[in-house]
C-alpha cells in the first residue's frame, strides 16, 4: 500500500554557518509554510549568534562543536529528524535566498513521500554573480553526463528529501558535494526524481552570505562525482549504507544533543535586537 505525503511528517531541515543575520527569518519563514510539522537547524560550528537566533524564533537547534561541513551538517539533521518521527525533509538554506512559499511548492510538487524533489533556479534572472552561474553550469554539465540523464540545478540547496531512503544511499561528502553525491546514489538506486521551478532571491552583493567558493567547490564535487561512480559501478550498484557500526554517525547526532544548550524546542518570540 502507497501512503500519500499527506500522511507524512514534513520538517525543514537547515543547515547554517556563522549565519546569525538570516537564520531567524529563515526559520519563522519556514515554520509558517503549510505542511511543514517543524524547522531543525543544524549550527555547524558557528562562532557568533546562530544558535541563539534559531532558537529563538521556534527552531530544534544542532550543534557541531566544530565545522564540519554541509554535508556532515544535512546528514546530522536527516539522522535527528528521522528518529524524531519525521518522515521527509525540505533543506532550506540559512542565506535568505529561498522565499517560504518556494518550500511549499516542493511539499506539493509530487504526492509520493519517496520522491526527490529538486528546486531548479533560474540564475540569470534572479541576479546571481556570473561566477556562480558558470560553476553550477559546469557542474550540471558533468552530472548530467555520468548520470545519463539531464539535471537542471544539481547545486540548489531547496530539496525534498524522503528521509529513511535518503540515509540508506550512504552519501560519505561532508562538504557541498554531498548534494551532487546523493544525485547519483539515487540515479543508481532508481529513486523517482523530480525537478520543480522555484523562484530564488539573490541579494545585493554586500549583503550576500555565502561559504561556496566558485572555483574549489565544483572542483571537489566533480572529484566526488568520478569517486561515486567508480563505488556504483557506473550507476549499476548502489553500495550498502554502513550497518552494524553506525557508532560515528550516531556520536555526531549526540555530540550535536550534547552541545545543545536547550534541546527542548521553544516558541517563537521577537527576533533579538
Amino acid at each position: 500500500m502507497v501512503i500519500a505525503l499527506c500522511c507524512m511528517r514534513i520538517c525543514a531541515i537547515i543547515p547554517a554557518y556563522q549565519a546569525e543575520r538570516n537564520v531567524g527569518d529563515v526559520t519563522r519563514e519556514a515554520l509558517r509554510v503549510n505542511g511543514l510539522d517543524g524547522a531543525v537547524v543544524v549550527d555547524d560550528g558557528s562562532s557568533d549568534r546562530t544558535a541563539e537566533r534559531a532558537r529563538a524564533a521556534g527552531a530544534t537547534v544542532l550543534i557541531h562543536p566544530e565545522n564540519q561541513g554541509k554535508g556532515a551538517a544535512l546528514r546530522t539533521g536527516m539522522e535527528f529528524a528521522l528518529a524524531a518521527g519525521f518522515d521527509v525533509a525540505i533543506t532550506i538554506d540559512a542565506d535568505g535566498q529561498h522565499p517560504p512559499e518556494e518550500a511549499r511548492r516542493l511539499v506539493e510538487a509530487d504526492a509520493d513521500p519517496e520522491a526527490l524533489v529538486l528546486g531548479i533556479r533560474d540564475l540569470a534572472s534572479a541576479g546571481a554573480p556570473r561566477a556562480n552561474q558558470i560553476s553550477n553550469r559546469i557542474s550540471n554539465f558533468f552530472l548530467s553526463l555520468f548520470a545519463g540523464r539531464p539535471f537542471a540545478d544539481t547545486q540548489c540547496g531547496l530539496r525534498r528529501y524522503p528521509l529513511r531512503t535518503t540515509l540508506s544511499l550512504g552519501a560519505r561528502d561532508d562538504g557541498y558535494a554531498f548534494e551532487a553525491e546523493i544525485l547519483l546514489r539515487a540515479v543508481a538506486a532508481g529513486v523517482r526524481i523530480v525537478e520543480v521551478p522555484i523562484r530564488v532571491i539573490y541579494p545585493p552583493e554586500d549583503e550576500r552570505l555565502t561559504h561556496f567558493d566558485s572555483v574549489r567547490d565544483p572542483a571537489r564535487i566533480v572529484g566526488r562525482v568520478v569517486a561515486t561512480l567508480a563505488l556504483t559501478r557506473g550507476l549499476r550498484h548502489v553500495p550498502a549504507a554502513p550497518t552494524p557500526s553506525p557508532a560515528p554517525r550516531r556520536s555526531a547526532v549526540a555530540s550535536a544533543l550534547a552541545a545543545e544548550i536547550d534541546p527542548r524546542p521553544s516558541q517563537p518570540t521577537a527576533a533579538p535586537p
